[in-house]
């Protein structure tokens, strides 16, 4: 798979967002792990799975997305040096954080970790996605899917695949929570929110007060406006 993304457009900029927005990513992760009141469906998988074979919850996150983007190839998906980056960087920055951040504290500290780890998050997707240097390998298998069977819906596909990695992660004593429904409730409007703030311009957008028709439109496989899923 060739690496979708073209830097001679703001490279500078781009690159410092989107590995800013991804180190935030990982530290967004490490604070809802630490809060221990819920997590994100994925995360409640990734955390299974580390309970499961005794590799960190960073490690687990590196594996599935390898293996997550694996299954790109036979949906045509290209990746960008964003989606490649996601695999590895927000894995390594979770692990670090985790080691800093004590586990356990009082009910009030975990609800503000917990709150501060949600609307990082969402700063964190805008960041990163903002960048149009591809979305994360989670992302980019749920609109790969729709683009390979148009009759389904984003929010369908998206739905089916979190809510079965949810329950696997449950099984495999991952934690569920007050914090599972609030990020299900806070990160549209949040990645909503943020997404604009952050998105580099389009390079072929003119520089004029009247947008013109397909201007604010991401660039095929830049995963610009979708909720993130790692």
């Amino acid at each position: 798979m060739a690496l979708l993304g073209n830097l001679r457009h703001r490279p500078v900029r781009r690159l410092v967002q989107l590995y800013l927005g991804l180190a935030l990513y990982g530290v967004s992760m490490a604070l809802m792990v630490r809060s221990d009141l819920g997590l994100d469906p994925w995360d409640v998988f990734h955390q299974g799975l580390s309970e499961l074979t005794g590799f960190s919850f960073g490690t687990v996150t590196i594996g599935v997305g390898a293996l997550v983007l694996l299954l790109w190839i036979p949906l045509r998906q290209r990746p960008g040096l964003g989606t490649v980056s996601n695999v590895v960087v927000i894995g390594l920055v979770v692990d670090a954080t985790l080691a800093l951040l004590p586990a356990g504290g009082p009910l009030g500290v975990r609800i503000a970790l917990l709150i501060t780890g949600i609307v990082a998050n969402g700063a964190a997707t805008g960041l990163y996605l903002g960048a149009r240097l591809g979305p994360g390998p989670r992302d980019g298998l749920m609109t790969g899917f729709v683009a390979r069977r148009p009759g389904r819906s984003v929010r369908l596909v998206r739905t089916v695949i979190e809510v079965t990695v949810l329950a696997l992660g449950w099984l495999l004593g991952g934690t569920v929570g007050l914090g599972t429904v609030a990020y299900a409730l806070a990160i549209g409007p949040l990645a909503q929110l943020f997404i604009p703030l952050f998105s580099v311009p389009d390079e072929a957008a003119p520089e004029t007060d009247t947008p013109t028709s397909g201007a604010d439109a991401p660039a095929p496989g830049t995963g610009a406006p979708v909720t993130p899923a790692g």
